[in-house]
């Protein structure tokens, strides 16, 4: 499939000898720079890949602080499936998955469980007495990894999964516990057996073996691509074997799935760690020309400048750009099977922010998070990510549109002001009462975008407020919908994923303080329900025959305590394509 992209160049990028014109637009249009009448269409996949590799390394080079991130090296685990008896396994560490209730012993200290008895026979008595010793008792996040003679392997470690685990959020904590083991001790190669593995039908086999997987590409993950020294030069695991759930191409085909689909939430983690005065909207662009061309069998790219947003009339989008000298890039992938009829066409929206001050109401005081603001664009990394994921997945009977618009919310004389009113590209004014409620205005024009492409549904995920937090704390994203089956149609996604939304309401009564005295609507209202009448102002840019959710993803997006991105959102989304897919 042709990869197109009709861009003007970022101005960094052309000739020193081309001066920096700029024109004087309305408040609503972003400045142009000389680049402004530039416009390049590529129509072969290799001359974009290779213009994007341009692109992205001329950014790197040219941005404030001189700062490169190193290449990501991403450890190739290989995973397989196994029926091999776990005492005779060779390799670096066995590491055993055992709830509290397979660490029961009887009268004489011995394992009642009959894999923890065998290897325990296997050891001498040496595997019961020291998880004694070490205090083990099989609760969620222990784990002991000992060295004792009388097994193939070099190690054993017992990972503690609590309670008798059946969530896929239980067993990826459990690949995640493995990697962490398997640093510590150093370990290449590792086998991951389950101390209770009898009655589980086939369907759970292979969600449990696909989320171990996964948490293992997860746990494996370090970003150190902004750092002077990494440790990559330190042993790393290389191959995780996986006991006693069988075997067979339809394992391994679920094995392939999450690596596919951890990959991408690397890649979205690593978009969104990213700091602003790297991940630009112009880098963002490159990313996701990137994709389109990795995959340009699949998907193809259109990424559109400020004039043509501006011949689309996105004055809402363009107005939060305006303060800006990086210019706004409004990323357009879409995604189209190898072959057969399409039955569903999707469009996901992601919030692009690639750093937020808050404009003219600028963020200020404890809480306000400025530091951390490269994360609002964390919609835009999942939504990418599961681009990424759906690339090498290649599910049929599905059309999926990825669109982002990317831009800056800064601070400047070209800038929006409080008080101003910008005109959506469906022609809804809105009076911005506070300009540190941008991200809405971006999604405006998105969503009318989003429709425009004759999609059924349409999924919308955005860093919007912080009263979703407030509401739902860190790591629970809240969902709107007016439609009950779409919600079921995600919420059944998230399950299998192992992500956590929590369905909150629509109260329309709430919009009586979104309105406004000279134009359509003002840009937020009171401090209660925010994330409620955030909620109900996009609503108001979605066509009613499109089902419609939006997700704020604020809380879980980052990990405050490791200071790291999550990659939250990815795997729930691509989980949900599949689910309309053929």
């Amino acid at each position: 499939m042709v990869v197109t992209i009709v861009a003007s160049l970022p101005s960094f990028l052309l000739a020193s000898s081309v001066s920096h014109a700029s024109s004087t637009s309305s408040l609503f249009f972003t400045r142009l720079r000389a680049s402004a009448g530039l416009r390049l269409s590529f129509a072969v996949a290799p001359l974009c890949s290779r213009r994007a590799k341009f692109m992205a390394h001329s950014i790197a080079s040219a941005n404030l602080g001189l700062t490169q991130p190193a290449n990501a090296e991403h450890p190739k685990i290989a995973f397989a499936a196994k029926e091999v008896d776990a005492g005779e396994w060779k390799g670096d560490m066995l590491a055993v998955g055992v709830t509290e209730k397979d660490m029961t012993k009887d009268e004489n200290s011995k394992f009642e469980n009959s894999i923890l008895k065998k290897l325990d026979g296997l050891l001498g008595g040496l595997l019961a007495e020291a998880s004694s010793e070490e205090d083990f008792t099989g609760k969620s996040g222990q784990s002991t990894v000992l060295r004792l003679p009388g097994l193939g392997s070099k190690r054993v470690g017992l990972i503690g999964l609590g309670q008798p685990a059946s969530s896929p959020a239980a067993f990826r904590g459990l690949g995640e516990s493995v990697a962490a083991a398997a640093k510590t001790a150093q370990a290449n190669s590792v086998a991951v057996v389950l101390a209770s593995s009898e009655g589980l039908s086939n369907e759970s086999k292979l969600g449990i073996a696909s989320a171990i997987a996964s948490g293992t590409v997860l746990g494996v993950h370090e970003d150190n691509r902004y750092k002077s020294e990494s440790e990559s030069k330190k042993p790393q695991l290389k191959s995780v074997d996986i006991l006693g759930l069988g075997t067979g191409p339809e394992l391994e085909k679920k094995l392939k799935y999450a690596e596919d689909v951890s990959s991408a939430v690397v890649f979205g983690r690593e978009l969104v760690n990213s700091p602003a005065n790297v991940l630009t909207p112009a880098a963002l662009a490159a990313e996701a020309s990137k994709i389109a061309s990795s995959y340009s069998d699949v998907i193809s790219a259109n990424i559109l400048t400020a004039e043509q947003c501006k011949e689309l009339k996105m004055g809402s989008y363009l107005g939060v750009a305006a303060a800006s000298d990086n210019p706004p890039y409004f990323i357009h992938l879409c995604y189209k099977p190898p072959s057969g009829p399409i039955k569903a066409k999707l469009a996901l929206v992601g919030k692009g922010l690639t750093f937020d001050s808050g404009g003219y109401n600028i963020k200020t005081g404890p809480g306000c998070s400025i530091d951390v603001m490269k994360i609002d664009m964390g919609g835009s990394a999942a939504v990418l990510g599961a681009a990424k994921a759906l690339g090498q997945i290649k599910p049929t009977g599905v059309e999926v549109h990825f669109i982002v618009a990317s831009c800056e919310n800064m601070i400047s004389g070209t800038g929006m002001r409080p008080g101003d009113i910008l005109t959506a590209s469906n022609g809804k004014t809105i009076e911005v009462n506070n300009t540190d409620a941008e991200g809405r205005l971006t999604l405006a024009d998105a969503l009318v975008y989003a429709c425009n492409q004759g999609v059924d549904k349409i999924v919308d995920l955005a860093t919007l407020t912080g009263a979703c937090i407030v509401a739902l704390g860190p790591s629970i994203a809240g969902v709107f919908t007016p439609s009950d089956e779409l919600a079921k149609e995600v919420f059944e996604a998230s399950e299998i994923s192992g992500e956590k939304f929590w369905r909150m309401p629509l109260e329309e009564s709430y919009w009586e303080s979104m309105k406004s005295g000279v134009a359509d609507m003002v840009n937020t209202g009171g401090r209660q329900g925010g994330a409620i009448t955030a909620a109900l102002f996009l609503k108001r840019f979605v066509d009613e025959k499109v089902q419609w959710m939006h997700i704020d993803l604020a809380g879980p997006v980052w990990n405050e305590k490791k200071r790291v991105a999550t990659g939250f959102g990815v795997s729930t989304l691509v989980e949900w394509v599949l689910k309309n897919s053929s």
